[in-house]
Parts: C-alpha cells; structure tokens; sequence
C-alpha cells in the first residue's frame, strides 16, 4: 500500500502560519517567512514554472520528500477561497491556471463541488466525507505511488489524530510567530514517531519522522 507522507514548514515555537490569517494574507502575519527557504531553490522555481534558483542541500530533501507522489490530500483552507458554500463563482486555488501538482489533488470540504479540472494535469477533487474517504480515493488515484498530504494545520492534525501519516517532514524555520496556525495540539500528542533524519540547510532545518511501531 502507498504511504502517506505530510510534510509543512513551522515556526520554531511550533506555527505554520502567522495571525491574522486572510484571502488578502493566507500565512497570516509574519508567515511568508516560514517558506522563504524554499522559494529560492531551483527545484521550487521549477516546478512553479520559473526560472533561475539556487542548488543546495534542501535541494534534495525537497526531491526526496516529493519523489514517487501520484496524488496529494489538502484541506479547505490551504486550497483557499474562504469558509461555506462555494459560491457562483468558486474560488479556483492560489496557484493560477497550471498549478504545481500535475496529479490528482483531494480537497476536504464540507461542501459539494463537481471536480475542477486545471491545466498541467492537476484536477482538483472535493471530498465531503471525511479524511479516511479522502486518502481511500487518494490512494487508488496513485495506483501505487505514494499520497502527499499538503497540509494545512487542521487537515494534517486530524490525519496525525487518525494514525494515517506514514512519514512526516518537518523544516523547522528559525523564526518565533508567537500566535497563528498551530501545527500540534492535544489531539496529536500520543501520535508515535521514530527519527529518521536530520538534515541542516541554510535557514531551515529539515526533520524526518516515520509512524514508529
């Protein structure tokens, strides 16, 4: 069976977004910091359609992170357009018309909506039924290949609640936020890990677990 493996840059004092948190400013204030280690490097640039980059050495905890996913669960709130019904004129994600993920993407919603198509072989499918339904549909979707869970805070606590996450990489941000997203609560706290690596880059510090036992 195919792993499901999370990974989501925090805070050092344990965020994955600032306060505060809007359509206008989606990592709340101070949150842009948490990823300015990753927009620098080539391999982000990339994927996003970009030229240029640095090559370091999250260079390949990036590629090994990401290697062997064929689809990715996220929650409604990192897809964005805001809490409720869809609307008229739903929301389409951050990403613009081609977005990064060239697979099958699972979204987590309280709410209907016919799957949304988008170039680049993204297509976007919204799950009403609840995590493990996501991660069943997300799996057979990968057709053996690895899911990729996006995050954010919320959708990541309930699949670490669950037991469901297989792996997890952390990259762990020197920065203090003070308030905002947080990544673990009390529903995640009996969740078993094993260490597996601990890689230091430039800015960033790159923190492997796999689900012990």
């Amino acid at each position: 069976m195919s792993r499901l493996k999370f990974e989501i840059s925090l805070s050092l004092d344990g965020f994955v977004a600032g306060p505060n948190q809007s359509v206008e400013h989606p990592l709340g204030e101070g949150g842009e910091g948490l990823h300015d280690w990753v927009l620098k490097l080539e391999v982000w640039r990339r994927a996003h359609g970009r030229e240029g980059g640095e090559v370091n050495v999250s260079t390949e905890v990036v590629e090994e992170a990401t290697a062997n996913d064929g689809a990715t669960v996220m929650g409604r709130n990192m897809f964005g357009g805001g809490p409720g019904a869809w609307g008229e004129d739903p929301w389409t994600g951050w990403w613009g018309e081609e977005p990064p993920f060239h697979m099958p993407v699972f979204v987590l919603t309280h709410h209907d909506r016919e799957p949304l198509e988008m170039e680049g072989g993204t297509t976007f499918h919204f799950v009403t039924d609840g995590i493990e339904s996501a991660l069943e549909q997300a799996r057979a979707a990968a057709d053996g290949k690895d899911v990729h869970l996006a995050g954010g805070a919320e959708a990541a606590r309930q699949y670490l609640a669950a037991g469901l996450v297989d792996e997890m990489w952390l990259h762990v941000v020197p920065i203090l936020l003070g308030a905002g997203a947080r990544l673990f609560d009390e529903t995640t706290a009996a969740t078993p890990l094993e260490q597996v690596r601990v890689v230091e880059a430039p800015g960033v510090a790159h923190l492997r677990y796999r689900r012990a036992g």
